[in-house]
């Protein structure tokens, strides 16, 4: 206080060396930080730089979110480090002012001139308060960003959607499935309908992880250079799954086609006068029918290894068996949504990889058989 003897208080407290020194800590930790990100980005993205067992292990080994967490406090950082040259700048040029407000106040002459002295000092002190509150709310919201929050359930749902599509397409497929075989039971044609909409989506999860560079990868890598690691038995059981899922959407689809087109024909054969568009509604219903009357078909065929099984039981159980064994497959994919657990997830693969050996490889080999019946000239 004795620095401000003449005003009675401090317009301006702070210490701007100690501002000039934190800024430069934090300068020097987000270059760090920058540093870090970069070369962690460049081994996550499989760089040439580092090849073989450990850097696979290692890679292995690193949270899929570590390089855009270390981004993320890069940028916090750095953003800090911003505010509080600012927050410097203006610390110093108003205790300066502080200074010179100061020295008016211990030269004033009359008690008039000193109250206009303090009056514009108390002015001054409201402008830092404000700053002070302004750089604080800043840097409260650039720390918020150095540690990753818990996300929500939902949150967490959506950003594991977002982040693999293909395997969320693979995962609401299965669901659908074992909704579908549930229903089923009741009501055949709405239970059909469902499993129908999920081998769509069986098809689209197959076109997208075919597509997928990292996808093949794990494949090849296990065939030609013998890393039959996690992410090969993962990306194995979730082709096979996805192509078994993708069966009887498209042998639906061929069936339908063929029977729709041999009706169109038909139909602008019977009259070559009419329009090109004479065919159109024989063929569409014709499509729809076949569609139908095909995947109602598949719907039915059960895997010979469950058949063999079970071959002395009823139908109503081989059909309540078939729908625990899809159900399966459901609690699985909704696995994928939970915590992140290595041990659950490898043993989700096991599941689905003795189910996929079991029942949906023989199902969708049985299937094909059928379809082909089906389809051949």
């Amino acid at each position: 206080m004795a620095e401000h003897a003449a005003l009675g208080f401090d317009p301006a407290p702070g210490n701007p060396a100690a501002v000039l020194a934190l800024t430069g800590k934090l300068g020097a930790s987000a270059k760090s930080l920058g540093e870090a990100s970069r070369v962690v980005t460049d081994l996550v993205s499989h760089s040439s730089s580092w090849q073989g067992e450990a850097a696979t292990a290692f890679r292995a080994s690193l949270s899929r979110d570590l390089p855009r967490y270390l981004a993320s406090a890069h940028t916090s950082l750095a953003e800090a480090a911003r505010r509080l040259t600012g927050w410097h700048d203006t610390l110093v040029a108003h205790r300066e002012l502080a200074a010179r407000y100061e020295a008016q106040a211990a030269a004033a002459k009359t008690p008039e001139a000193l109250t206009d002295v303090r009056r514009l000092a108390r002015e001054l002190a409201a402008e830092h308060a404000a700053a002070a509150r302004r750089v604080a709310a800043t840097l409260n919201a650039a720390t918020d960003k150095l540690a990753p929050k818990e996300p929500g359930l939902l949150s967490s749902i959506w950003h594991k959607i977002t982040e693999d599509p293909a395997d969320a397409l693979s995962n609401a497929s299965a669901i659908l499935g074992a909704i579908g075989a549930g229903v089923a039971l009741f009501f055949p044609p709405a239970g059909l309908a469902i499993m129908l909409v999920g081998s769509g989506l069986s098809l689209a999860a197959l076109a997208m992880h075919v597509s997928d560079a990292k996808f093949r990868k794990s494949l090849t890598d296990g065939f030609t250079k013998g890393q039959f690691d996690a992410d090969f038995w993962k990306s194995s059981v979730t082709l096979l799954g996805d192509t078994a899922g993708s069966v009887p959407g498209v042998a639906a689809i061929a069936s339908g086609a063929k029977a729709g087109t041999a009706a169109a024909r038909a139909a602008t054969a019977a009259a070559p006068e009419a329009s090109a568009l004479t065919g159109l509604a024989p063929g569409t219903t014709a499509f729809r029918q076949a569609a139908w009357s095909t995947s109602d078909d598949l719907r039915q065929i059960e895997s010979p290894l469950t058949g063999w099984a079970m071959r002395s039981s009823t139908q109503e159980t081989r059909d309540r068996v078939g729908v625990l064994v899809a159900t399966t497959g459901a609690v699985t994919a909704g696995c994928d949504y939970g915590p992140d657990n290595e041990d659950l997830e490898h043993g989700s693969t096991a599941v689905d990889g003795t189910r996929g050996v079991l029942d949906d490889a023989p199902s969708a080999i049985k299937r094909s058989g059928r379809a082909w019946s089906v389809l051949r000239p």
